[in-house]
């Protein structure tokens, strides 16, 4: 998942400074150290036949009478020169998770709605400046969250601006940046960059059983959804933080409600 993109992971208790790939293996080998079987395979669907449930795959189907979904959710991405090459080095989708490695430093971040709002906000409170990149002229974001950023001495709007290129070496040092309207490009220098442009679930498998909220799936801090037997945990459910500690509290939450679940079969 998104984890193993992550160049440091500095908000998981007990693992300060591990990184993305090193806590996923960690996780791997604490599950398999348990007995549990991982198979492997791209999932087409999961379909209901009663108490059972099954899952889909191009090797496979798997039968079941309770389900998990951790599909987890993909970051959009803008799409330009360096943002893969530079991400975990000054790239980064989550300013609460990598916020604190750049204070009094420079960043920027890009989007118009209320996340990157939000974001902008997070981090004036420890970066030196925040640059905030919106394509077009007006920001989406709620006029509550507007009128905060526009009062933050530390955040500078840069409307009708797209970012044409993520440039670095070994981490992000610039950016270039073109006015929509005049096309004029410039060079940004900034330290990090923090893409807030939306995600998206990764719940087309359960699209036919479920009735999805914005891609999400419903469901409580309990993983129960509306189908009886499938549960969800992590970035694919309806929550306000996402982040590896509310995805693994999620999947506490939702072994609990299964056991809970089988007892009724």
């Amino acid at each position: 998942g998104q984890i193993v993109n992550t160049y440091e992971v500095d908000n998981y208790p007990g693992m300060p400074g591990i990184s993305g790939l090193e806590l996923a293996e960690k996780l791997k080998e604490h599950v398999t150290g348990f007995g549990v079987e991982i198979a492997r395979g791209k999932v087409k669907g999961i379909s209901l036949d009663g108490e059972w449930k099954i899952v889909h795959t191009k090797k496979a189907d798997y039968r079941g009478k309770a389900v998990i979904l951790a599909a987890g959710a993909v970051h959009r991405k803008l799409e330009v020169p360096g943002e893969e090459e530079l991400a975990g080095m000054g790239v980064s989708y989550c300013a609460t998770c990598d916020g604190a490695f750049f204070r009094n430093k420079t960043v920027a971040v890009v989007g118009g709605g209320d996340v990157a709002l939000e974001d902008a906000l997070y981090l004036a409170a420890g970066c030196e400046k925040v640059y905030l990149i919106h394509r077009r002229q007006e920001l989406r974001g709620t006029k509550v969250l507007q009128e905060q950023v526009a009062n933050e001495p530390k955040i500078t709007f840069l409307p009708d601006t797209v970012v044409k290129e993520i440039c670095g070496e070994q981490m992000v040092d610039h950016l270039v940046i073109a006015n929509t309207g005049t096309g004029e490009e410039k060079e940004l220098p900034v330290s990090g960059i923090f893409i807030a442009v939306g995600m998206n679930p990764q719940t087309d498998a359960v699209a036919s059983v479920l009735d999805l909220d914005h891609g999400y799936v419903r469901a409580g801090e309990d993983g129960v959804t509306e189908q009886p037997g499938l549960f969800v945990a992590g970035d694919v459910r309806t929550k306000k933080l996402r982040q590896i500690v509310t995805a693994v509290a999620d999947g506490a939450n939702s072994v609990t409600s299964i056991v809970e679940y089988l007892k009724t079969l």
